[in-house]
């Protein structure tokens, strides 16, 4: 008998990770040898049981899992990823690839094509959801620079100036010129439609 393909998963809501778990775990071929909710316990997990393949949700509290993907490439080479997100938004899968990501499936994915994912993704293959992979073409490349990204995504919090200023170690000047680039580059009228407008195609 083949050995089972060794399964992290990580999703910060419960009842999604637990359904996850009962129904990749459902397959012979598929064992679930960890379960994390929080993006910046993955590493670790990862270190401690050795899973062939870590299937992370996007948005996680402590470190999202676009950024959990790249420390993982970095640490434990190995491990292949698979992104499993509510939210297909082509700016996710344009940073996802980026970060070494094998594969991109969104939430309502049936069971049996998840767990056919994860065979691909185990055999060295790429798996991209059909309709995202198209629209990621055509939506093109985030206009933001890493600092107006950083700026913005600092201001999701919505304080002062002075609170994104010392939040991301810049000056407050800098800041507002980031923003002001940023709510430009988005065509917001507001720091917070900007926000909303990164936010929606994945640019945070």
């Amino acid at each position: 008998m083949t050995t089972p393909i060794r399964l992290l998963l990580a999703d910060d809501q419960a009842l999604v990770r637990g359904a996850m778990a009962a129904l990749l775990g459902l397959e012979p071929d598929i064992e679930v040898v960890a379960e994390v909710g929080r993006g910046d316990e993955i590493v670790e997990a990862a270190q401690r049981t050795s899973p062939d393949i870590a299937v992370l949700d996007v948005e996680m509290p402590g470190m999202d899992g676009i950024a959990a993907a790249a420390a993982l490439a970095e640490r434990l080479p190995g491990v292949r990823t698979l992104m499993v997100t509510t939210f297909g938004r082509p700016g996710y899968l344009r940073r996802a690839m980026r970060a070494g990501v094998s594969g991109f499936v969104v939430k309502d994915t049936p069971a049996r094509e998840l767990a056919e994912a994860v065979r691909k993704v185990a055999a060295g293959l790429r798996v991209v959801d059909p309709t995202l992979a198209a629209e990621s073409l055509t939506s093109g490349d985030s206009p933001l620079t890493e600092r107006e990204a950083d700026a913005l995504g600092a201001a999701r919090s919505g304080g002062t100036i002075a609170d994104i200023a010392r939040g991301i170690s810049l000056s407050e000047g800098t800041v507002r010129n980031y923003l002001s680039a940023a709510m430009g580059k988005t065509g917001a009228r507001t720091r917070a439609e900007a926000v909303r407008i990164a936010e929606q195609n994945g640019w945070l």
